[in-house]
């Protein structure tokens, strides 16, 4: 049997329309990127999922910790029994979620801390696929982007979206710092990777190099 290599299923959830990735290979071993299911109905759509698809869940990422992407992470760390993982320098920005949570219409979230750090240069490795981490601050402090080189795929949470990029007003944003990520992290990868972003449809390298407005 010829094998798949790695695939990618995302939800939309939450009322910020956020992209929620699960990824897994022909181990059935799978990891959850961004949860952000905010309720039982959405909770229930990822938990369906990873059940038909015989799915055992390893480990539990966060590109970044805005709370659009971490609405789910208590949800999917209780349920699978694993920890959560960010890169260090988001964690100010996930202990500040609490805080303001209420006001966005989240009065239910629950804080999970993670238990493990990021790094770019360690790569996240689940059944038999390899994750490169590379380090893109500017829209959040700490973000991260998961890239597969094989499939030539990139998770790409809120850094670069098709013909757009992240907003860089919150808490933690600066707006050079995001350009110079994705032109030194994501626009030097070939042109044929696929990015998948936290909201909107996926693109490709090639396809924002010419037409995002804001890079040209």
């Amino acid at each position: 049997m010829m094998s798949v290599g790695l695939q990618i299923k995302s939800f939309t959830f939450n009322p910020f329309a956020e992209n929620t990735y699960v990824l897994f290979d022909d181990t059935k071993e799978c990891v959850v990127i961004d949860p952000g299911c905010s309720n039982q109905q959405e909770q229930q759509q990822l938990k369906d999922f990873i059940q038909r698809q015989e799915l055992k869940v390893v480990r539990l990422l966060n590109t970044h910790c805005h709370i659009d992407h971490v609405l789910g992470n208590k949800f999917v760390a209780d349920t699978y029994n694993v920890p959560l993982e960010i890169h260090e320098k988001d964690l100010e920005v996930l202990r500040a979620v609490p805080t303001y949570s209420a006001a966005y219409g989240f009065p239910q979230y629950q804080e999970i801390l993670p238990e493990k750090y990021l790094k770019e240069g360690e790569n996240v490795s689940f059944g038999e696929t390899e994750l490169q981490v590379l380090f893109t601050p500017g829209h959040a402090p700490g973000h991260v982007v998961f890239y597969h080189e094989p499939s030539q795929n990139v998770i790409g949470g809120d850094v670069l979206f098709h013909r757009s990029i992240g907003r860089t007003d919150l808490p933690g944003g600066d707006h050079e710092t995001l350009l110079q990520s994705i032109r030194t992290k994501l626009f030097t990868l070939p042109d044929e990777v696929t990015v998948h972003p936290g909201h909107g449809p996926s693109t490709t390298v090639g396809e924002e190099k010419t037409s995002n407005p804001f890079l040209s």
